[in-house]
């Protein structure tokens, strides 16, 4: 089958849903560590250095958007409250796991959820962070609102997440990938203002390693 133009090809976010993110990270579930877990760490870490950073002075009390396997349960200050969501039934058993093996009373509690409709009440932490989620929900802005929501006014909302580049040679690979999106879970075109609106406000952005691959972007929740 020869590749589709740029005027047919339809945008990898139109065929994405909730059931495929979860076929996806079914399939993944096994192999996750092993096959993300090098390349994401140094961003892993990145972010929960930013949200202990954070805590000292916001408050204690944190929600991670996108747990997975649990991979950056460890790395939290003890004195923390972690509450852990996930759409992957598969890969919370996993984290359910790690918490249970390496006995960390700082997690709270590791829920299945959709991230883009929480069961949580208004306000209820002082930081959330999504670390390569946004890129795999069906709809990033939704995730931003209610990662809003369920964080008090003044708080903090951490994303790390891989962002397209705008020109280059990069840029058309990321083109070129986008249509395996679907399969592997996750947006190789993704962009800043597929989840953030023009007005949003961000205090920091800086790149993570390896590469600069990742972005930490660091928002104060309004109010």
């Amino acid at each position: 089958m020869s590749p589709a133009t740029e005027g047919d090809r339809p945008h990898p976010r139109a065929a994405l849903d909730a059931a495929s993110v979860r076929d996806a990270y079914r399939r993944w579930a096994g192999v996750y560590d092993l096959v993300f877990g090098g390349i994401a760490g140094p961003g892993r870490r990145h972010a929960v250095a930013a949200v202990n950073r954070l805590s000292r002075t916001a408050g204690h009390r944190v929600l991670e958007v996108g747990v997975g396997t649990g991979l950056a349960l460890p790395d939290y200050l003890p004195d923390l409250d972690v509450v852990g969501i996930d759409l992957s039934r598969e890969m919370l058993l996993r984290a359910h796991g790690r918490v249970a093996k390496q006995e960390l009373a700082t997690v709270r509690g590791l829920l299945e959820m959709d991230a883009e409709a929480m069961s949580f009440a208004d306000a209820s932490f002082d930081i959330a962070v999504a670390m390569f989620t946004a890129s795999v929900v069906p709809d990033a802005k939704r995730l931003f609102a209610e990662m809003s929501r369920v964080v008090r006014p003044g708080g903090h909302l951490l994303f790390v997440n891989h962002f397209a580049a705008d020109r280059g040679l990069r840029w058309w690979v990321e083109r070129s990938t986008a249509p395996l999106g679907r399969v592997l879970g996750w947006h190789p075109d993704f962009k800043l203002a597929d989840i953030f609106a023009p007005e949003t406000r961000i205090e920091r952005m800086e790149p993570c390693p390896p590469l600069a691959l990742f972005t930490l972007v660091e928002v104060r929740n309004p109010g």
